[in-house]
């Protein structure tokens, strides 16, 4: 369990910055979708492992939030990309910029969470760790320098 017994409900800016990350894992997992299209089959095996890396943490949060007797924000039905995606650069671009939002996303969770919601801040540190990582793959795909931020979720 992600919050901590009833007994101690989070915080209503935890979960505030819990719904931005399953919001930041909705917009992910459709700009993989996307991004798909563009991508040469040499990015299967990386986009496959995004789309379920995000489905997995999305599932997990929505189960967290009515847990903690909250509604999950449900996903958009479509998002603005930052840039027209058009080639193979801009959806390697478009997944760098989904996965750095991700990362943000997580970085508030971390936080806006208390010291004792151990299991919650690990799942954040989790998805922020693996965003990072899958950061800069897409950056260096989209020909973007730096591959990687110091800090990253940092925006």
């Amino acid at each position: 369990m992600l919050f901590r017994a009833q007994k101690n409900p989070p915080s209503q800016e935890t979960v505030n910055a819990v719904q931005q990350a399953l919001a930041a894992e909705h917009a992910a997992e459709w700009a993989y979708g996307l991004a798909s299209a563009f991508l040469p089959s040499s990015a299967d095996a990386s986009i496959r492992e995004g789309e379920t890396a995000h489905r997995a943490r999305r599932d997990a949060v929505e189960r967290l939030l009515r847990d903690a007797g909250a509604t999950p924000v449900p996903a958009e039905p479509a998002y603005q990309p930052p840039q027209p995606v058009t080639n193979q650069a801009s959806a390697a671009g478009l997944l760098a910029a989904a996965e750095t939002d991700a990362a943000a996303a997580w970085h508030g969770v971390l936080e806006r969470s208390e010291p004792a919601e151990e299991s919650l801040r690990r799942t954040a540190m989790e998805g922020l760790t693996a965003s990072a990582v899958r950061t800069a793959r897409w950056r260096k795909m989209a020909g973007q320098t730096p591959a990687t931020t110091a800090f990253p979720g940092r925006q």
